[in-house]
């Protein structure tokens, strides 16, 4: 039996490849966060004139936070306090599942294809 010698891909469709991989990367990291998805579902629970004490800190906590530029209480009072928003909607989950299924169907359907024509290469057509 002939041993399979896969066809090989250009240069060209090499670099389209990682151009059209590196695009679809950052498209998955970003698009959840333009759309408000991901990242800034986090709302502060607003204090007047807060306190370390106030805010739950203990003096070891304190000076971390003095250490990391925050002396003052009330601009570290919205990042002690956010807290994430758990609502979502129906509609963006419904999306969800639809891109999630077809993008599996997809990929079955592709393979499939994909796994014909290698049998076909390597055996023949039968």
């Amino acid at each position: 039996m002939a041993r399979y010698i896969p066809p090989k891909q250009s240069k060209i469709g090499q670099m389209i490849d990682v151009i059209v991989l590196l695009i679809l990367a950052i498209g998955a990291l970003y698009i959840p966060l333009w759309m408000g998805l991901a990242g800034s579902s986090k709302t502060p629970v607003p204090q007047t004139a807060p306190t370390w004490e106030s805010l739950g800190q203990n003096p070891t906590m304190v000076e971390k936070w003095n250490q990391l530029g925050f002396t003052d209480p009330a601009a570290a009072s919205d990042i002690i306090t956010a807290r994430f928003d758990y609502s979502f909607s129906t509609g963006s989950l419904i999306l969800m599942v639809v891109v999630i299924v077809g993008y599996f169907v997809m990929m079955v359907r592709l393979s499939d294809k994909e796994y014909r024509e290698v049998i076909s290469e390597k055996f023949g057509d039968r």
